[in-house]
């Protein structure tokens, strides 16, 4: 795993965050199924690039630095970075931090989510990546979502894509 050699217990576990259902159904899947307590929580979100590329152009390349949950709750923080927050998502990272002790980053990219998120893997050491399927059926999503493809086959971790039914519950899990 990318992890490498941190020990078993110290597990750092991604999730590709764009405030879509989907992706807010794979956080809360995270959270019911795959974390531990005392894991690291990475939020990884990848924003597209915009009119203010010069501001984060110290960033460009490598995103952000590590953004404490403190900081990415905070409105006006956030704003420096050219995004809002979503309350829903806050309320689940704040949740999950307090009663599973968690220790919850977030990590920004700029550019295209196809190379950013093989980026966060590695450069964060993301254990296992869990991403939203965007309501995408499982052939679409194989061929329409470059993203969630190259994750997969990129990564060299393992990743996890939730997928939602009609009706909003959990449907498939492709590893």
């Amino acid at each position: 795993m990318a992890g490498g050699g941190r020990a078993d217990d110290d597990r750092r576990i991604g999730i590709a965050m764009d405030y879509s259902a989907s992706s807010k159904r794979a956080l809360d899947w995270a959270i019911a199924n795959l974390l531990r307590r005392g894991d690291t929580l990475v939020v990884v979100h990848v924003l597209h690039h915009g009119g203010e590329e010069a501001k984060h152009a110290l960033w460009g390349k490598s995103g952000s630095p590590l953004i404490p949950l403190s900081e990415f709750r905070d409105p006006t923080a956030m704003q420096q970075y050219g995004m809002n927050c979503d309350a829903e998502v806050l309320d689940m990272l704040d949740t999950a931090a307090r009663q599973l002790e968690l220790t919850v980053v977030a990590k920004l990219y700029w550019g295209d989510a196809r190379e950013k998120l093989c980026d966060a893997v590695e450069e964060q050491k993301i254990d296992a990546l869990v991403m939203g399927s965007r309501g995408l059926g499982s052939i679409q999503r194989y061929n329409s979502t470059p993203a969630t493809m190259l994750a997969h086959q990129e990564s060299n971790v393992p990743s996890l894509t939730i997928k939602l039914h009609a009706f909003g519950t959990l449907g498939n899990i492709l590893v």
